[in-house]
This record gives C-alpha cells, sequence and structure tokens, in this order.
C-alpha cells in the first residue's frame, strides 16, 4: 500500500477547477508530500505505543494480562491516542486515495487496492489470529505459573483450525485493511452516482465549497464535533468502537471513518487544502485544551456504571472526544508539516516500513506484554521496552523479509532495496 503522492493528471473535470472557483495558491503537482507520508507512518506507530500501553491500565481492559504495575496516567494516553489516530489514518488514506486513483485509472487503482488491502488482510490473518489467541493462552496461564511457550503456540493453531469457519477473519487488529477495503469501495460509487446524471456540476461545486469552508474556516471544527457526537453516542463504548469481533458492519464506526475518509478524498482534489485545514491557530489550541482536559477528567466514570451521572458525564465525554479529535488531526498535519517537511531518508524508510510494523505487531507487542506482566518494575520503562522491541523486531524484518521481495511488491507497490543490500555494496 504505497502512499506516497505523485503528480495527478488534470484529465477529468473532477480534477479540474470549477470555472470563477477561488481556491488558494496551489501546491505543485510534482511536489512530493513527504510530511503526509510521516504523518501515516506516525499514526500507525502511535497504534502500537497504543496498544503496548493497554496492559499498563488500572481498569479491567478484557486484554490478555494487566501488569502488576499500572498507572491513571496510561488511561489519559489511551483516551488521547484513540480520539485520532485512527481518523488520521483513515483521512490520509482518503487523501492518498484520490490522487492514485487519478495517476493510475480506476482498473489499476481497484487492482492495486485489493491486492495491497485484500491480501494482507485474509493472509494476515491466518497468521496473526492463532498468534494472537497463543498470547491470550499465556495472558491466562501466566497467573497460574511458568507458561509452556510451544504448547500455547501449538494450541493456538489448533483453536483456529478446529473453529473454523466460525469466526473467520476477525478477532484481530486487522479490520482496519476491512473498513478501508468498504470506505474505499463505497468512495468509488458515490463518485460514479454523482457523473451518472446532470447534477455532477451542481454536485462538484457544492462538494469543493464545502470543503474548502472546512479547510479554512475557523467555525468548522465545532460544526464538525455536532455530527461526531451523534456517531460516538451510537456506540456501545464511549470511545469510538474497535469492531474486530465481526464482519458485520458498525455502522457508528464506518460512519466516523468514512467521514473522514471521504474528506481526505476531497482535500486530494485540492492539494493546498490539506494544508489549509492543518494549522496551529489559537481557536484549535483553545478547542484542543477543552477537549483534552474534559475528556480525561470525565473518562473514569465509564468504569463506574453505577455512578448516578454517568449519563451526563458520556454526553459530556463524547463532545470533548470530537472536539480532541478533530483538533488533533488538524494539528498533528501542522506540527508534521514543520518538522518533516524537508524530504529526510530515514523518514522515507520508517514510512515505507510503517504497513509491515503494524500488521505484525500485536502479537509481538501481547507476548513481551505477558513476559514482563510479574516483573516488579516501573510500568514507563515497560511500556518503553515493549513498544522500543517490538518496533526493532519489526523493522529488521521488513529489512531482511519484506524491503526487497515479493511482500514488500504487495505492501509498498514496489520493491526496494534493503539497507543490508545497501551496506554491503558500499563495503
Amino acid at each position: 500500500m504505497n502512499l506516497s503522492v505523485a503528480a495527478a493528471p488534470a484529465d477529468t473535470f473532477l480534477d479540474r477547477p470549477l470555472a470563477n472557483s477561488r481556491t488558494p495558491t496551489a501546491i505543485a503537482p510534482s511536489a512530493r508530500l513527504d510530511y503526509l507520508d510521516a504523518t501515516r507512518a506516525f499514526a500507525l506507530l502511535l497504534g502500537v505505543v497504543f496498544h503496548a500501553s493497554l496492559s499498563f491500565s488500572p481498569y479491567f481492559m478484557a486484554w490478555a494480562v494487566q501488569d502488576v504495575s499500572t498507572s491513571p496516567c496510561v488511561n489519559a494516553f489511551f483516551t488521547i491516542s484513540h480520539s485520532f489516530r485512527m481518523e488520521l489514518f483513515f483521512l490520509l488514506a482518503g487523501f492518498f486515495g484520490q490522487v492514485t486513483f487519478h495517476r493510475k485509472g480506476s482498473v489499476a487503482f481497484v487492482l492495486g487496492r485489493l491486492l495491497r488491502l485484500g491480501v494482507p488482510f485474509v493472509l494476515g490473518w491466518f497468521v496473526v489470529r492463532p498468534l494472537l489467541v497463543a498470547g491470550w493462552m499465556m495472558g491466562s496461564a501466566n497467573v497460574r505459573g511458568p507458561v509452556d511457550v510451544a504448547a500455547v503456540l501449538r494450541a493456538g493453531w489448533q483453536d483456529m483450525v478446529q473453529h473454523l469457519p466460525h469466526g473467520m477473519f476477525v478477532g484481530s487488529h486487522l479490520w482496519f485493511l476491512y473498513y478501508l477495503a468498504l470506505i474505499t469501495g463505497a468512495a468509488l460509487v458515490v463518485r460514479a452516482a454523482v457523473y451518472a446524471g446532470p447534477w455532477q456540476r451542481g454536485v462538484i461545486r457544492a462538494a469543493d465549497g464545502t470543503t474548502a469552508w472546512i479547510a479554512r474556516s475557523r467555525l468548522a471544527l465545532p460544526a464538525l464535533v455536532g455530527p461526531t457526537v451523534v456517531a460516538l453516542l451510537a456506540m456501545a463504548h464511549w470511545a469510538v468502537d474497535t469492531p474486530s469481533e465481526s464482519l458485520q458492519l458498525d455502522w457508528p464506526v464506518l460512519a466516523v471513518y468514512g467521514g473522514f475518509f471521504g474528506l481526505g478524498w476531497m482535500f486530494g482534489r485540492r492539494r493546498e487544502t490539506i494544508e489549509t485545514f492543518g494549522r496551529l491557530s489559537p481557536d484549535r489550541w483553545v478547542l484542543l485544551a477543552i477537549g483534552l482536559a474534559g475528556a480525561v477528567i470525565l473518562s473514569p466514570v465509564e468504569h463506574d456504571p453505577a455512578n448516578p451521572h454517568s449519563a451526563a458525564a458520556r454526553f459530556g465525554f463524547c463532545v470533548c472526544d470530537a472536539a480532541m479529535m478533530w483538533s488533533l488531526v488538524s494539528m498533528t498535519l501542522a506540527v508534521s508539516r514543520r518538522v518533516f517537511g524537508q524530504r529526510r531518508p530515514w523518514v522515507r524508510y520508517v514510512a515505507d516500513s510503517s504497513y509491515w510494523m503494524y500488521l505484525i505487531h500485536l502479537p509481538i507487542v501481547v507476548f513481551l506484554q505477558v513476559a514482563v506482566a510479574d516483573v516488579n518494575c516501573s510500568w514507563m520503562l515497560k511500556l518503553l521496552a515493549i513498544s522500543g522491541s517490538a518496533i526493532a523486531f519489526s523493522l529488521l524484518t521488513y529489512d531482511l523479509l519484506v524491503r526487497g521481495t515479493v511482500i514488500g511488491r504487495v505492501l509498498n507497490g514496489r520493491v526496494m532495496q534493503p539497507l543490508w543490500q545497501q551496506w554491503l555494496a558500499r563495503s
């Protein structure tokens, strides 16, 4: 899934500015927006740290294991990170999807997405799912004493085989590929419907105008909070649900991620709008401060359903979570543009490897969490060790097994020279 920006030919009506349309100075079509690749990598790497933090929560999370060292700071961290990381990812997926669609054409785009989303989703599940089952078994066995790792790994595979096809393709973090594929398909259907009738010019003009307003208006983010709150209130939990246990669509989740994907797709039509949208203005700092403080303060009430003010607290949390979500997505783009505006080879490398890292990280994280769960040590040191080890192992396997192989072609769209080959060539 190579999400790098390449020049998109303006050969369709959707790629041309409407007559008399007022748009900011356009980014050069050949400009490579490396900072957006870096932002996407950040969202995926934040997911690694997010999952690594779950065992250190002081609340019951139905996770594989709960560490002996916990902290309320962990709850604050994953409340904040969960509010925007996948939303940011889907927005960028929509942006790069639009660019790739017009660069490659509809047939090549669909085939490419089937390859880069479908193959990892299907094949990855057969590898990841039994390892995750084994991780949960390890967590349960760890309470009773030493764990026979080999036996638990065999049990994980046996559990999957014995229950097939029940629960097929669910029960892992690969759900995001399923939703991304569905949302991408829906975007193509909507696009085709716009072209199918005489309303296309009016619809496109209205969509472009709305996108431009969202990008530049101070009122845009507060306005977007409203419909986001409606979707959040329809969730099973207070924040955005993780629809990993069923292939049946979770419509509120689909609405949230589909909305961000659609906005990213529209940003891709006018690439300057994403830079206008991503800014560190005073109003966004205020919105972030209100949302962050409110969400962190109210989130513990979710774990106390007997609280007489639970319903009011949930509504307040959803408002704050939506405010935090939109402000963090916008401001992360701005920070990333400042920090990663210049091309850096190591950032490009991490961006290329981030998809692989996210695909394989979860079993590694769970195994490490179980291994250190009873170690008498600070949760912060454990979290750093687990996250760093999972990322380092993922980078190593990416360079050795993925970057220069057919796996790299599937994930990145091309085969690239691994670092170890470059080092050998220089020696």
